[in-house]
């Protein structure tokens, strides 16, 4: 019964709608990546990886092995691209698990080489290139120089070379990341998407040539057809939340799939000036009732929302008091009638005719709506809803 005071509900049927209108955005022999990552984004790997190639998606993609394992592990032979860093001691793994695992440049191809030459095994890979993220991959170029000079990265293409070559290495793909897909500019990631273009040709020339070419997120699928190439990636959009406010909603419909809520464990009525939580950083202004619901920061509600934001209860809302503690949360419901402990509590969602999505808890800890819902732990139940239809 504990487990079940705190959970988050997931509609795999949204899920199957979104990916269902993305793919509408891109050419039908365009692959599509399904990004399950970091427990898919907080909704739950399995579930959601099941549902999304049932729906349409080709490929997985993850951040690390162990994510990948998961997958396997319940069963699921998709192909899964690991995004994340791959050491030589883990090649055995990723190959006995079929895993498609992304190198960075020569020095880690080589490691991985001299690994897998020593199994007398083949491990596929994708080549990561960096045209503008500044994080991980291959530096290709710079963004503000002559696109169209192939000596400026020179160094660069005869590394590729080299790693097509390599033993034990099987060089599948080559994609990048865009770092401002998401913004009303676009002009950085043009210049991201020409580049990376411009490598392709270069490689091209010198017959180096790629089963699957990718760059687009989910920003890039909404924002930049010219970026679809072979497969397109998709995160944050196949959980029904757009990746800003600045992408254009209007060009894809969405549905959250993901309602967290929780319940009303103890109603009191207290006197004016009445200190609540840690800190006493909330006074009651007039005599009211407070209400605890057992939610907390190892839930992953932030405790940035600590006198910041609202919880609906009985579909009105209700203002977090005091800071949130490590289990409970604090609530005025002094407005609301007839607030008893086992009432709903909903967070993330609807309840008569109030919403509260994750892009509004978003804005008031100054951050996004990717960081709400994959912030969740593992004390939050998962709860599935499917009417089991497959791909429409």
């Amino acid at each position: 019964m504990e487990s079940c005071l705190l959970k988050a509900c997931i509609d795999l049927d949204a899920i199957r709608n979104n990916i269902c209108n993305l793919k509408k955005m891109t050419d039908k022999n365009c692959g599509f990546m399904a990004v399950v990552k970091a427990n898919a984004y907080g909704h739950g790997a399995v579930k959601v990886a099941a549902k999304a190639l049932q729906s349409g998606a080709d490929w997985l993609g993850v951040a690390r092995l162990d994510e990948a394992f998961e997958l396997r592990n319940a069963g699921i032979k998709a192909p899964i691209l690991v995004f994340g860093y791959i050491h030589p001691s883990q090649a055995s793994l990723a190959i006995d698990l079929d895993l498609v695992v992304t190198v960075y440049g020569f020095e880690m191809a080589k490691h991985l080489s001299r690994e897998t030459k020593a199994l007398n095994k083949r491990i596929k890979t994708h080549l990561k290139v960096d045209t503008g993220m500044g994080r991980v991959g291959m530096i290709i170029g710079k963004i503000n120089k002559d696109l169209s000079d192939p000596s400026a990265r020179k160094k660069e293409l005869e590394e590729i070379e080299k790693i097509a070559v390599l033993p034990g290495i099987d060089l599948k793909g080559i994609y990048t990341h865009f770092a401002a897909a998401d913004s009303k500019d676009k002009a950085y990631t043009n210049l991201q998407i020409e580049l990376f273009v411009s490598l392709l040709e270069d490689l091209r020339k010198k017959n180096i040539q790629f089963e699957i070419c990718h760059a687009a997120n989910s920003a890039g699928i909404m924002e930049f057809p010219a970026s679809h190439f072979d497969m397109v990636r998709a995160g944050i959009s196949i959980y029904g939340l757009y990746p800003s406010q600045e992408v254009d909603q209007s060009k894809v419909p969405l549905i959250p799939a993901m309602r967290l809520t929780s319940i009303v464990s103890d109603v009191r009525k207290v006197s004016k000036g009445f200190c609540v939580s840690y800190g006493m950083t909330h006074q009651t202004k007039k005599e009211t009732r407070l209400a605890s619901v057992p939610i907390g920061y190892a839930d992953g509600f932030s405790r940035g929302f600590s006198s910041n934001c609202f919880l609906l209860v009985k579909g009105k809302r209700a203002p977090v008091v005091g800071r949130v503690c490590m289990d409970q949360t604090m609530i005025d419901v002094g407005d609301i009638p007839d607030v008893h402990p086992g009432d709903e509590v909903v967070l993330i969602g609807s309840q008569g005719r109030e919403t509260i999505g994750a892009d509004e808890l978003a804005s008031r800890i100054d951050t996004i709506n990717y960081e709400i819902v994959s912030a969740l732990t593992s004390r939050v139940k998962r709860i599935y809803s499917d009417s089991g239809s497959g791909s429409g």
